[in-house]
């Protein structure tokens, strides 16, 4: 028997911030920044360290993304 995963409804709502406010940054759709974020693995990480970003404000998912990438490029250099 297969079980489902299940997310915390704060889960979704952290990523879809962190999506949106991704796209506006960087001038994309939303559906563009959510595959992104898919591809990337993004948003299996903010469900990862959701235990510490859920005590910050909902924003802190996109900065935390950011850093991410940041740090990604930094260390391809």
């Amino acid at each position: 028997m297969n079980k489902k995963k299940t997310y915390r409804p704060d889960e979704n709502l952290m990523i879809i911030i962190a999506t949106e406010l991704f796209a506006k940054k960087h001038n994309i759709s939303a559906k563009d920044a959510f595959a992104f974020f898919q591809k990337k693995g993004l948003d299996k990480l903010i469900r990862k360290h959701y235990g510490a970003l859920h005590t910050q404000p909902l924003e802190e998912a996109y900065y935390f993304v950011e850093d991410v990438l940041n740090r990604k490029k930094q260390v391809a250099l």
